[in-house]
């Protein structure tokens, strides 16, 4: 059974990991060597974050800018993929901030567009940056 709560400073170390580890698996077109896990920190400063376990293990995370209702990161871990974790991440995260709710998402990471456009996300614009083009999407009631 999928367990959605929010973050404690126990999840810490756990939440470093997953987001080192599935950074380094999903975004094989750039240097994943320079990641390390002290990125969690920064990236996800100051925001609203919500895991995911099964069995007591954290297998997912999402995290949110709750000023600007803007999805950071939504990982779960590549061995509970295809489980709905990441529904469930996104269902309870759409309960806190409501509507609209955006998210940038690489074009490269087709995986991640596939499921956000699944879930009713549309394509408001695509801008470059340095590896590419990123996608901002949106979800609306």
């Amino acid at each position: 059974m999928i367990k959605i709560v929010e973050s404690r400073n126990d999840d810490y170390l756990a939440l470093q990991e997953l987001f080192l580890q599935s950074r380094r698996k999903t975004f094989l077109w750039t240097d994943t060597s320079r990641y390390k896990l002290s990125d969690f920190d920064e990236s996800t400063k100051n925001e609203y974050i919500l895991v995911a376990f099964v069995d007591e293990i954290l297998v997912g995370f999402v995290s949110v800018w709750l000023i600007d209702n803007f999805i950071h990161h939504l990982y779960v871990d590549e061995q509970y993929h295809n489980q709905s974790i990441g529904s469930e991440l996104l269902n309870k995260v759409i309960e806190k901030v409501g509507y609209p709710i955006r998210l940038k998402c690489d074009e490269k990471n087709t995986k991640a567009l596939r499921f956000y456009k699944q879930k009713g996300f549309i394509e408001k614009e695509k801008k470059a940056f340095e590896n590419g083009f990123y996608l901002l999407l949106e979800l609306d009631v």
